[in-house]
C-alpha cells in the first residue's frame, strides 16, 4: 500500500493547512526555491518519523523538491493531523500515520518508512533509530548519518553513543539555538497553554499552575503561564535551574509540596513518573494533570489507575480518574503530548526555523558524509544556524549591526586595557 492514512476525502481541507503553514514559513520557502534549482538531494532516500502536522509537510514537500525519496511516519499516536496526512498521501508522499492509532499500528507504520531503506534518517524522539538498532540492523549499511529534533530523543541518543551502542552518525538539531531558544521556549510555551484550554477551557489567570521541570520547555510554559495571570511553582532537580526559577519570579518547591499547592500540573522534563502515586494521593479534588514532553512516561497513570474507583471521558481527550477517597483527578491526553493531542502543536513561524534546520541538515549530510565518520552525536554546524537566523530577521524585516573592521580586530586583540 502506498500510504496508510485515515480518510483520504480530507486532502483538499489537509491542502488548504499545509498552504497555511508555508505562508508563514519564509525562510524554508527560501531554501525549497533553492533546492528545486539545485537537487542537492537528487536520489537520497529519507525515512522521516515527526509529528503529521502541516509544518511537517511543508518540510517534507521542501525535501521533495530538493530530490529526496521520502517516506513519512508518525512519532506519536495521537499527533498526527489527518487532514495533513490525507494531503500528502493525494500528493503522491508515502504517509503512514493516522489520529488515535494502537500501539501496533503506529510499530508498523514506522516499518513501511524504514522500507525506503534510507541514507538518512529524520527522528522526533528517536523512535527510527531505535527500531533500526534493535530491529532493522540490516539498514545500518545504507545510512550515512540521523537528524533528532526533540530534547528527548537526544538524551536516548547520548545515551547510546556514550555505551557505545549507536551504529551509526546522528546531528542533534534539537540542541542548536534556532531550534531549542525558539521551538522549545516560545513553541512549547504557547502550544501547551493552547492545547489545555481547547481541551477543557480551564482558566487560567489566577490558577496555581505546577511546571515540572524548567529547562527551555519548561521556561516557555511558565512564562507563558505567568503573562496570562496564573501562579507559578517550578519542581526541578538542577539546582541552578531551581535558582533561575526563583529569580524569575516563581515559587521553587519539591513535588510532594507542590502536589497539594497546585490546580494544573504540566510535566516537561523527558525524565519517567515524575508525577506518581505519592503526588496524586496528595492533589485536591478536580486537579488536571498534563504532560507536554515527548513520551507518555512522565506521569505514572498505572499508579493512578491503582488508586481510582471507576475512570470516565468527559470530553475528547479529558478523562476524570474518580478515586476511592472521593477526590477526582483529571488526565488530558491519555498522559500524552498535550499540545499535539488536543491542540495543533507549535505556530508555523517558530517551526520554520526548526524544519529549516532539519533541510540544510539533509543537504550537509548528503555532501559531507564521509567526513561524518565517528558513531557519535554531533553539533548543527554553525555556519548552518546562523544562515537560518539571517534568513529570519530578513524576512522579517528586521536589520542586524555588522561589525568595523577595528571592532573586528579588537575583539582579536589584547594589547588594548584601561
Amino acid at each position: 500500500m502506498a500510504y496508510r492514512v485515515k480518510n483520504i476525502s480530507l486532502a483538499a481541507e489537509g491542502a488548504a493547512s499545509i498552504e497555511w503553514a508555508e505562508a508563514h514559513m519564509p525562510v524554508l520557502m527560501i531554501v525549497r526555491e533553492r533546492f528545486a534549482k539545485e537537487k542537492p538531494l537528487k536520489g537520497v532516500k529519507i525515512a522521516a518519523c515527526l509529528h503529521v502536522t502541516k509544518e511537517t509537510a511543508a518540510l517534507v514537500r521542501t525535501l521533495i523538491a530538493g530530490g529526496a525519496e521520502v517516506r513519512l511516519c508518525a512519532s506519536n499516536p495521537l499527533s498526527t493531523q489527518d487532514d495533513v496526512a490525507a494531503a500528502l498521501a493525494k500528493e503522491g508522499v508515502p504517509v503512514f500515520a493516522a489520529k488515535g492509532e494502537s500501539g501496533d499500528e503506529y510499530y508498523q507504520d514506522l516499518n513501511k518508512a524504514l522500507d525506503v531503506k534510507p541514507n538518512i534518517t529524520v527522528d522526533d524522539g528517536a523512535d527510527l533509530i531505535n527500531a533500526i538498532h534493535s530491529k532493522r540492523p540490516e539498514l545500518i549499511a545504507g545510512l550515512w548519518a540521523g537528524q533528532e529534533e526533540t530534547t528527548t530523543g537526544v538524551i536516548r541518543l547520548r545515551a547510546m553513543a556514550k555505551a557505545g551502542a549507536l551504529k551509526y552518525p546522528v546531528i542533534a538539531v534539537n540542541d542548536t539555538p534556532t531550534k531549542c531558544l525558539f521551538d522549545n521556549h516560545f513553541g512549547t510555551g504557547q502550544s501547551t497553554l493552547h492545547g489545555i484550554m481547547n481541551a477543557t477551557t480551564f482558566m487560567i489567570p489566577g490558577s496555581t499552575i505546577v511546571v515540572v521541570g524548567y529547562g527551555n520547555c519548561g521556561k516557555g510554559v511558565a512564562k507563558f503561564a505567568r503573562g496570562m495571570g496564573a501562579k507559578i511553582i517550578v519542581v526541578e532537580v538542577n539546582p541552578v535551574e531551581a535558582l533561575r526559577a526563583h529569580l524569575d519570579g516563581c515559587m521553587v518547591m519539591s513535588m510532594k509540596d507542590a502536589a497539594k499547592a497546585g490546580d494544573l500540573f504540566i510535566t516537561v522534563t523527558g525524565n519517567k513518573h515524575v508525577i506518581r502515586k505519592e503526588h496524586f494521593e496528595l492533589m485536591k479534588d478536580g486537579a488536571i494533570v498534563c504532560n507536554s514532553g515527548h513520551f507518555d512516561i512522565e506521569l505514572n497513570l498505572k499508579d493512578l489507575d491503582s488508586i481510582k474507583k471507576f475512570k470516565r471521558e468527559m470530553m475528547p481527550l479529558v478523562e476524570e480518574y474518580a478515586l476511592k477517597d472521593g477526590r477526582r483527578i483529571i488526565v488530558l491526553a491519555q498522559g500524552r503530548l498535550v499540545n499535539l493531542a488536543c491542540a495543533k502543536g507549535h505556530s508555523s513561524d517558530v517551526m520554520d526555523m526548526s524544519f529549516s534546520n532539519q533541510a540544510l541538515c539533509s543537504e550537509y549530510i548528503a555532501k559531507n558524509k564521509d567526513e561524518l565518520s565517528e558513531n557519535r552525536v554531533y553539533d548543527v554546524p554553525k555556519e548552518i544556524d546562523n544562515t537560518v537566523a539571517e534568513l529570519k530577521l530578513k524576512a522579517h524585516g528586521l536589520g542586524l549591526e555588522r561589525l568595523t573592521p577595528e571592532q573586528v580586530a579588537y575583539l582579536k586583540s589584547f594589547s588594548e586595557g584601561t
